[in-house]
């Protein structure tokens, strides 16, 4: 029988909490609303909890501007909805700085229900160059009932 051992690394290794962008420190944020008891920080910034919600019913936008290209390897998300059943959907968007528009990295939907389904977390391993801009849209209800978009955590290696 040949073995090898695998060597940590590549798509299932663990990124240190050190391995996370300053996203307070390195990119500017733009969002369509907010909930003063739980701004965007809350999400952005770790230990800032308790997440971020929008100010109103709807579509919501959150975008990263960043100061500097920046390569981006690792996209994880966390939604938390427990009260609501509701289907969300997102689009994940980057683009850099040569002028072309925004290009998905991911459109998702995910279906919340209060007796089982209340947390949704995403992972994306990436390999982009001199992003400028990450772009976050949420549709909170696809079927348009008065939802608000919530957002626990987003971190950016």
């Amino acid at each position: 029988m040949r073995k090898s051992f695998i060597t940590p690394g590549g798509q299932d290794a663990v990124t240190p909490d050190d391995a996370w962008l300053d996203l307070d420190r390195l990119a500017r944020v733009e969002i369509t609303s907010e909930d003063r008891r739980y701004p965007i920080e809350g999400a952005l910034v770790p230990g800032r909890g308790p997440g971020w919600l929008a100010g109103g019913p709807g579509p919501q936008t959150v975008r990263l501007r960043f100061d500097a290209p920046q390569p981006v390897r690792r996209i994880w998300l966390h939604f938390v909805e427990r009260a609501a059943a509701r289907t969300q959907e997102f689009v994940l968007r980057w683009g850099t700085a040569d002028g072309l528009p925004p290009r998905d990295v991911v459109r998702q939907q995910w279906v919340f229900h209060p007796r089982g389904s209340t947390h949704e977390t995403e992972d994306y391993r990436l390999d982009l160059n001199g992003v400028t801009v990450l772009e976050l849209m949420i549709v909170p209800d696809v079927t348009g009932d008065e939802a608000l978009a919530a957002l626990a955590e987003w971190r950016v290696a």
